[in-house]
């Protein structure tokens, strides 16, 4: 799909067409369909972000606790999302030695019983070795931060997926 068919459709059909864009929350291109005509993938992009931003943070935080954890159980059960599925492989998270696997499993577990929501990286942008840091470092962090950072990670995930779709 292309940005000048996008801009024509109805709010439903702009609503299906970026759904998966922002994890299991298609609110988030629901209501931002009515800012459009969007002139760029730029600026579509900072649109949604800036939905994203205005949310109550009960929106915010369904939205980070709908993403899966890095290599978890439904990575492992073939249940991510095809984007999930996709950006866990481009960083070789299918494919971690079983130390790797279990120092993944202690890091998700350890993040999240701290937060109570997954850690969330935009993975396309790091290594599996820069991932395991992130990971290691973040954990450290106060509640607000990590709010931020994940909120941050959401939006660097969501420009590759709408750049993906709108190729």
């Amino acid at each position: 799909m292309d940005l000048d068919t996008l801009n024509q459709l109805d709010q439903t059909a702009f609503t299906t067409a970026l759904g998966e864009i922002f994890e299991h929350s298609p609110w988030i291109p629901h209501a931002t369909w009515d800012r459009k005509p969007f002139n760029s993938i730029e600026s579509l992009h900072r649109f949604l972000c800036e939905t994203l931003a205005v949310a109550d943070e009960s929106r915010k935080l369904e939205l980070i606790r709908a993403h899966p954890d890095l290599a978890g159980k439904l990575a492992i059960s073939g249940e991510l999302t095809e984007f999930s599925a996709a950006e866990q492989q481009s960083a070789q998270l299918d494919k971690l030695t079983a130390e790797q696997f279990e120092k993944i499993t202690k890091l998700n577990e350890s993040y999240k019983s701290k937060f109570k929501f997954p850690f969330i990286i935009c993975v396309k942008d790091h290594t599996q070795s820069s991932i395991f840091q992130n990971f290691e470092e973040r954990v450290n962090n106060d509640s607000d931060s990590e709010l931020q950072a994940a909120l941050k990670q959401i939006c660097r995930i969501a420009w590759y997926r709408l750049n993906a779709l709108l190729s």
